[in-house]
């Protein structure tokens, strides 16, 4: 690696540090900068303490003085219970004796910090390659260097130390602050500093006997992939992360540690709850698990519940909108039941919106209800300061004045007060600002205090004295990084007792206060207590100090409701018992067992749909169980005598059929049951049973020599079907085709007499016609096998009236055939309907019997493929497709899969509709709703042709006036002329703009030389802020405010609509305007030289603003600068 040269800096100054990891102490030369820093390689065998090597000085143990913040201007008491094996924090020094000796690395006794050992190396550094001769120490902090695992990682912040030789002397530190895990265990400074500063006694740092003192202050978070118990240490159990839900984490570890929430989501009615849509349930279990288990709890099943996919996992979102959303749908769901009102009466408190005027006696106020309340941290020092900014009063005057109604325009004070303030307090700290130069949202790391103890009584309308507005912090809720992402952490005070917890995904670990508090003040530099600046507070959680033991109340077995517990409880079990058979899986084979039921009915070759198998019995033999022993199982599973039971293996046949075989049961005894199936998984076996007519005892003995098994199907040409007729076992030796006609007709239900044809079906496309009734079975048949299949008919003259007269015709029309669902391309919860069609269709046949389906004209039906992969609504299907069903449906593979495609109902024949271009707008109504429109037009076709389609879809009358406007950010930009050309518009990015329909209103009509149509735009406080629907009004020469005004309200018809301001902007700048305002309009100031009165014209150097709150749903924009994905509980 190399390194940068540079004049040698004041050896104890700290400038341009940068740690890094330790290398070989040959390999480099004497670095120019003292404070450069090195990758350095991990595979360095590190030499151990001899005896005169070093000694360990300290127990490493931490006194108060240790913990303290110089600079801090008020002590918070910590009371840590945690100084062992577990403590988060330690000092320890290590003394190497004849330092100026040193030629080899060294390494201190290990001290435990997190349950993890740490160590001082130290090295000596020589750098031939820049100054021969010169040398450098190497100082660095070590973190469990003998673990070989790749799994265990560790944060730490620490300060390296070199202690002076005397006392009163300066010592040299320098801050580190690193991830430590398996390929970057160590981490420090390459040249600490320059070995002629070190051996020097000037410098103050060797003693007189040539030794050195090394300190070093630690302190790390609870490791990650180590057998880190924390329920054994702290009590409390963490939950997993799925991937990025660290935020979702932390929120439910605050609602669980509110007791009195917890306990009412305990109580909610869940008994008849889909277990996997159900919220309340997932919650339920979520906090019955963080009750109960010692390992960290999953919350899979609590997203799956919310409707969200996998990849909703793995985005990150707002920790303080979640917990809005989150908490809006748990006190939907309390509606109605025992614990309805539990959320407002935890959440809930008022406040006062007021305008009051200052020289006249006229106050409007408003009271309004608060779930958190949003504090901005930027220019602020503490939360007090954040409070008094809040309902600081902000004065109305100038061209801002308050419209006091039959006072005028008067000056006044706009603000809040608080009212009441609830049990549980919500601030989220705005640590994230829009700056416009870049467009996007930065994170302020700037220090930020909060107290354990607030008190607001000060903010309060009515303070009482007998009720104080004390709050105590419970939560913090911490996030480290950038707009871009990060990770949340959560600090916990969960009993109210004062000792509090870190909450870090699955790891939980005792935290001292300093750590909760100071480590979540950010600041940069000096002032961050972990070394990490963008590791700041963004959400607290305060309780009342009078409510305290009410909502923070222990919580029993017995506060959960005995169905849930036993819901649960079976829940476990089953997941239990799956998680054994998962374990078990190699030792057990899966058997599927076929009954002769399943052959009734079957209307397709073999014996039954093998795709299909419904009425399968699906048995988990172990692979060495027996041949008795699987047979005992299946006489007691379907409650037959084990002598009334036979099984045959269905084969597979070089022809592609599916038929039983014969099973040498005196062989099977003597093999394990996996042998028996001969590898093939799953085994697929036919059940044969004695008829239960049968005056038999026992099933008739076969014999696999002399006998052989056959099965029977009746085709009736007059239906178009067959009817499965049983099997037979028949002798081989001397018997006809001809001897079988008897047993068949009886089969059939048909008279002695009936003529019969017979066939057997040998393959799915070939049925053969036996001709010669005297040949005996293995001269009529193709192969004389255990479960070829006889197909016989009424040889009968109606037949010829069927379309497939005999069984061959009706196989071979079979073979051709294929299931085909249909779904409505519009209903997205449409299951489809099934039809059957013929692989030889075309296009044109196909819509007929789709249209049959659904009693609609097939000429009106259009219809498209599906995506294979996500199962959706894929290509376009042209009306003019000339090829087959087969070659549509692309069936290449296995005919009996079922296809899948979708079609829609059109207003128009299918032939002119493809000859259309598809147009999204949206049409806006005069009371401003919108409406978005698809709409149907020539590719060809101009504006007006457009238009005319619009007025059609809205049922408007014909000589109604329309226009097509074009809308970018929320501004109109065009009205587009009637004969533009369609195709060029729609050539335009859609994303960035939208198109708009609209009725002419009628003084729009026609516009005078000194007439205007200007726009009408909604903001909030800022005029790139804009939003909602924009329109245009007309405004003249001369025309005053209050006109102007009044046609405005006219249209927007809001009932606060005189709390709005209203201003004209022109090059970027608002002027608000008034009634006092003079307005002389000027139409040619307002416009450019090719503007002309035609309606396609509009005013483009100015654009009236109402600037007002944006109250209507929106989509979040998060903390980022592109639209973030909105968290949405579905369910």
């Amino acid at each position: 690696m190399e390194e940068n040269t540079g004049q040698m800096p004041d050896p104890v100054s700290q400038n341009n540090t940068e740690p890094c990891l330790r290398q070989s102490a040959g390999n480099v030369g004497l670095d120019a900068v003292v404070d450069e820093v090195e990758k350095m390689e991990t595979e360095d065998v590190v030499s151990q303490v001899t005896e005169n090597g070093g000694e360990m000085i300290g127990n490493g143990s931490i006194s108060e003085n240790d913990i303290e913040i110089a600079d801090d201007k008020e002590s918070i008491e910590d009371t840590d219970d945690e100084f062992g094996f577990c403590k988060s924090e330690a000092t320890f020094s290590f003394s190497v004796p004849n330092v100026h000796k040193l030629s080899e690395s060294v390494t201190s006794p290990k001290t435990f910090i997190r349950g993890l050992p740490w160590k001082i190396l130290i090295m000596p550094r020589s750098h031939p390659d820049r100054t021969p001769g010169a040398k450098s120490l190497g100082y660095f902090l070590q973190c469990n260097a003998d673990n070989d695992s790749s799994s265990w990682s560790c944060h730490g912040a620490a300060e390296l130390r070199i202690l002076p030789a005397k006392k009163g002397g300066e010592m040299l530190e320098k801050k580190i602050s690193h991830i430590f895990h398996c390929k970057e265990n160590d981490w420090g400074f390459s040249n600490f500093l320059p070995w002629s500063d070190l051996i020097n006694p000037e410098k103050g740092f060797i003693t007189p006997e040539k030794s050195l003192t090394f300190e070093v202050h630690c302190f790390a978070d609870a490791p990650h992939g180590v057998a880190w118990d924390s329920r054994k240490l702290t009590g409390y159990i963490g939950l997993k992360n799925q991937g990025a839900t660290c935020y979702m984490n932390s929120v439910l570890q605050t609602l669980f540690f509110t007791s009195k929430l917890r306990k009412a989501v305990y109580l909610m009615p869940t008994e008849s709850d889909d277990s996997m849509k159900s919220v309340s349930l997932a919650l339920q279990r979520v906090f019955y698990d963080l009750q109960h288990s010692d390992k960290p709890v999953g919350t899979k099943k609590l997203t799956k519940s919310f409707g969200w996919e996998t990849l909703d996992s793995f985005m990150q979102h707002d920790v303080q909108e979640f917990c809005r959303v989150l908490i809006d749908n748990l006190e939907s769901k309390m509606k109605g039941t025992c614990v309805e009102g539990t959320i407002p009466g935890l959440f809930r408190g008022t406040m006062t919106s007021y305008v009051k005027c200052k020289f006249v006696n006229y106050v409007s106020s408003r009271e309004e209800s608060f779930y958190d309340i949003q504090l901005s941290v930027k220019g602020h020092k503490n939360i007090l300061e954040s409070l008094r900014e809040y309902v600081k009063p902000e004065t109305l005057d100038g061209d801002n004045k308050f419209d006091a109604g039959e006072n005028g325009m008067q000056e006044a004070e706009k603000g809040v007060t608080f009212k009441t303030f609830p049990p549980v307090l919500h601030l989220q700290l705005l640590r994230f600002h829009y700056d416009p130069i870049t467009d996007m949202n930065i994170k302020i790391n700037d220090r930020y205090e909060f107290f354990e103890k607030l008190e607001l009584d000060e903010f309060l309308e009515v303070p009482d004295s007998a009720d104080k507005a004390t709050y105590i912090l419970h939560a913090v809720l911490v996030h480290s990084g950038d707009n871009h992402g990060g990770h949340y952490v959560a600090y916990l005070n969960p009993v109210g007792d004062g000792k509090w917890c870190k909450f870090d995904d699955d790891v939980v670990s005792r935290c001292t206060k300093k750590e909760a508090f100071h480590g979540s003040f950010g600041g940069r530099d000096e002032e961050s207590f972990i070394g990490r600046h963008s590791t700041n507070a963004y959400m607290l959680v305060y309780i009342r100090e009078n409510k305290l033991s009410e909502v923070l109340c222990p919580i029993s077995d017995k506060d959960v409701p005995e169905n849930l517990v036993n819901r649960l409880s079976d829940e476990r079990e089953v997941e239990a018992y799956r998680r054994k058979e998962r374990a078990e899986a190699h030792l057990y084979m899966t058997v599927n067992v076929i009954t002769e039921d399943q052959f009734w009915g079957h209307q397709a070759e073999d014996l039954f749909d093998v795709e299909h198998p419904f009425l399968t019995r699906t048995f988990r033999a172990r692979r060495q169980q027996s041949y008795d022993q699987f047979m005992d199982t299946l006489a007691d599973s379907f409650g037959y005598p084990r002598s009334h039971i036979r099984i045959w293996p269905l084969t597979q046949r070089q022809n592609s059929t599916l038929r039983p075989c014969t099973l040498d049961e005196q062989e099977a005894r003597t093999k394990p049951l996996f042998e028996i199936a001969d590898g093939e998984v799953p085994w697929n076996l036919w059940l044969e049973v004695l008829h239960s007519d049968s005056d038999a005892t026992a099933l008739p003995p076969f014999d696999k020599d002399g006998d052989v098994l056959l099965f029977a199907k009746m085709y009736l040409p007059t239906y178009k079907c067959i009817a499965y007729c049983g099997h037979l076992t028949v002798p081989i030796s001397g018997t006809k085709m001809g001897d079988l006609e008897v047993e068949l007709r009886k089969r059939g239900g048909l008279l002695p007499d009936t003529p019969l044809l017979l066939f057997e079906e040998i393959q799915p496309s070939h049925c053969s016609p036996i001709k010669d009734k005297s040949l005996n079975l293995g001269e009529a048949m193709d192969k004389l096998m255990d479960g070829n299949i006889i197909v016989f008919q009424v040889d009968s003259p109606d037949n010829d009236n069927s379309s497939l007269p005999t069984a061959k015709a009706f196989y071979r029309d079979l073979y051709h055939r294929v299931e085909v669902i249909f779904c409505n391309k519009n209903d997205p919860s449409d299951p489809g309907f099934l039809v059957s069609l013929s692989h030889k269709m075309t296009y044109n046949q196909m819509a007929v019997e789709v249209a049959k389906r659904i009693d609609a004209d097939p000429t009106m039906l259009q219809f498209f493929r599906m995506q294979t992969v996500r199962e959706i609504p894929g290509a376009v299907i042209r009306s003019h497709y000339e090829g087959q069903l087969k070659d549509l449906l692309q069936i290449y593979g296995s005919r009996k899969l079922t296809k899948k495609l979708y079609y829609q109902e059109l207003s128009m024949k299918v032939g002119e509709f493809e000859n259309k271009r598809q147009f999204r707008c949206v049409y806006v109504s005069p009371k401003l709703k919108e409406e978005e429109l698809l709409l149907y037009i020539n590719k060809n076709s101009d504006v007006a042709s457009l238009l005319m389609e619009c007025k059609k879809k809205m049922s408007l009358p014909p000589e109604q006036d329309v226009r097509l406007l074009e809308v970018v950010g929320n501004k109109i930009f065009t009205v587009m002329r009637p004969e533009s050309s369609t195709e060029l518009i729609a050539a335009h990015n859609p994303a960035t703009r939208v198109y708009r329909i609209e009725q002419i209103p009628p003084d729009q009509k026609e516009l005078a030389e000194d007439e205007i149509l200007i726009n009408v735009v909604h903001y909030n406080k800022e005029i790139y802020q804009t939003f909602g629907v924009p329109f245009l009004i007309k405004i003249k020469t001369g025309e005053r405010y209050k006109q102007i005004k009044e046609r405005i309200r006219n249209v927007l018809d809001d009932k606060d609509f005189e709390k709005w301001k209203i201003s004209v902007v022109m090059q970027g700048q608002a002027r608000v305007i008034n009634e006092e305002t003079d307005i002389h309009v000027n139409v040619k100031d307002l416009i450019s030289p090719s503007y002309t009165t035609q309606v396609s014209s509009i005013c483009n150097k100015a654009w009236i603003g109402l600037d007002h709150v944006n109250k209507a749903p929106k989509r979040h924009t998060g903390r980022f600068g592109y639209l973030e994905k909105a968290i949405k509980i579905h369910n």
